[in-house]
Order: structure tokens, then C-alpha cells, then sequence
């Protein structure tokens, strides 16, 4: 596939790629990062200890 195209392009067809790949991995890791920061706030096992406290009644 990349035989056919000449050197030059063969160089852009991967800077394209590369820039394309790190796109994506930024907004992967915008939203995960959002993700993280609304769970920031949440209280895990306080949660479950209630939860557990209600079921016993």
C-alpha cells in the first residue's frame, strides 16, 4: 500500500496518521478527566454504609 505512493507522501500519509492517533488520545483523556471530577465529589463508602444500614431495617 504505502510502496505505491512516493517517499514524500509516504512521510505526510504518517504525520497525518500520528496527528489523527494524538487527536484522538486527547479527547479520550478530556473525557475521562471530566469523568474523574464528577466522581470527585461522591463519597464511596459512606454511601455503602448507609445502604447497608437501610437494608437491616
Amino acid at each position: 500500500m504505502f510502496s505505491e505512493l512516493s517517499p514524500e507522501m509516504q512521510i505526510i500519509a504518517v504525520i497525518i496518521g500520528l496527528a489523527v492517533l494524538f487527536i484522538l488520545v486527547m479527547l479520550n483523556h478530556k473525557r475521562n478527566q471530566q469523568k474523574r471530577q464528577s466522581r470527585k465529589g461522591k463519597a464511596f463508602g459512606k454511601s455503602v454504609s448507609e445502604r447497608r444500614k437501610n437494608n437491616k431495617l
